[in-house]
Formats: C-alpha cells, structure tokens, sequence
C-alpha cells in the first residue's frame, strides 16, 4: 500500500469553514502527521495526514486513513481523549461536525456539572 495521499484543497476548506461557521472566526488549523494502526488487528503504525486545531480549550485532530475515510478526536490533555463514538467516517463534513458537537455537548455537560458543584 502506498501513502496516503495529503489533505487536498478542497478537504481543508471543508474543514475551516465549518470551524469558521461554528466559532464564528477562522480558525488556524495546522498539518501534522499522526501514526494510527488503520485496523485493530494491525502491529504495524502507518503514518496519516493529519489537520490540528485548538478552540475553547480543547485540540483536535482529523487524520485521513484513505481518499474517504477519516477518524477524528478531541482532548483537553494528554489523558483527557475523547472520540465521536465512531471509528471512521466516510464524509469529512460529517466526520468535522460530529467532533464540533460532541466537544459543544461536553463543554456545556461540564459547564452545567461546574455550575451544579458551586451551588
């Protein structure tokens, strides 16, 4: 298998303008590499193209597994991983938007359980 190929033109604005929609602002998003086993039963890490941002706290990452498949996460540390409940996604925009709204339930889920404690 050959490497997989780079996050195109067209993926990227994909990706900004849906942080641009959800934040309000353009977002800088980064290119980075990740080492990902591409199913459970591999030993082996391929390297994948990856796109990082950091919003409200959280950093996240999209890497491309192939031309049409995507995993994705957020995190707030090195231990604080969360994923879409889902291992990949064929359609970047849902796989960007899904990621969006977990991370916005979960800011407002730790929000509301912040408020509850201080009561």
């Amino acid at each position: 298998m050959g490497a997989i190929p780079d996050f195109t033109d067209a993926e990227r604005w994909v990706v900004e303008t849906a942080l641009k929609e959800r934040y309000g602002k353009p977002v800088e998003v980064q290119a980075a590499d990740a080492e990902l086993r591409l199913s459970p039963d591999d030993r082996e890490l391929t390297p994948c193209p990856t796109l990082y941002w950091e919003e409200r706290g959280a950093g996240f990452v999209i890497s491309k597994l192939a031309d049409d498949r995507f995993r994705t996460q957020f995190f707030y540390s090195k231990r604080d991983h969360y994923g879409t409940g889902r291992e990949e996604y064929d359609d970047l925009l849902d796989c960007v938007t899904s990621v969006l709204r977990l991370q916005a339930d979960h800011e407002r889920d730790r929000d509301a359980a912040g408020e509850a404690v201080k009561e």
